[in-house]
C-alpha cells in the first residue's frame, strides 16, 4: 500500500491552532480509512467509494518512530474491505477520517496503482502496509 503524507486544510489548521494559538486539540481514538474515486484534496471534495456494501473501516496505528528516515506510523490491523456487489468504481485515493460516516478528512494520498473495485472482488491490507508519515 502506499504511504500517506498529505494532510488535509482541517488538521493543517487545527495543528497550527494548537501549536501556535495554544488552543486545544484532541484527537479521535479511533480513526477509519476510506476508498475514493478521485482525489479528496485538503478541501475534503473528493468521491469517496459507494455502495451497498462499502463501509469505511476501523484503521489503528502504532506508536511513531523511524520509517526509512522518516517519523511514521503503520497500521497494526488487518483492513478489509467487504466484496463488492456491483461496480464500486476505480479507486485512485485513500483517506483516513475521524468517523463512520461524514466527520472529517485527516491525511489522504493518492495510490500507486489505481484498483478496480468490482463485483466480487474484495481489497485487503495487511498490517504495516499503510504508513502516514509528516515531512
Amino acid at each position: 500500500m502506499d504511504a500517506v503524507g498529505n494532510m488535509s486544510n482541517y488538521l493543517k489548521t487545527e495543528l497550527l491552532k494548537a501549536c501556535l494559538k495554544g488552543q486545544t486539540f484532541t484527537g479521535k481514538s479511533q480513526l477509519y480509512l476510506a476508498l475514493y474515486t478521485s482525489d479528496p484534496m485538503p478541501d475534503d471534495d473528493g468521491s469517496e467509494v459507494s455502495g451497498d456494501k462499502y463501509s469505511r473501516k476501523t484503521v489503528n496505528f502504532s506508536t511513531p518512530a523511524d520509517v526509512d528516515g522518516q517519523i511514521a506510523v503503520m497500521n497494526t490491523n488487518k483492513i478489509e474491505f467487504a466484496v463488492a456487489d456491483g461496480d464500486y468504481g476505480r479507486v485512485t485515493h485513500i483517506g483516513i477520517r475521524d468517523a463512520t460516516t461524514g466527520g472529517n478528512l485527516l491525511f489522504f494520498a493518492q495510490l500507486d496503482a489505481p484498483i478496480e473495485y468490482i463485483d466480487n472482488t474484495g481489497i485487503l491490507l495487511q498490517p504495516s502496509d499503510l504508513i502516514v508519515y509528516l515531512t
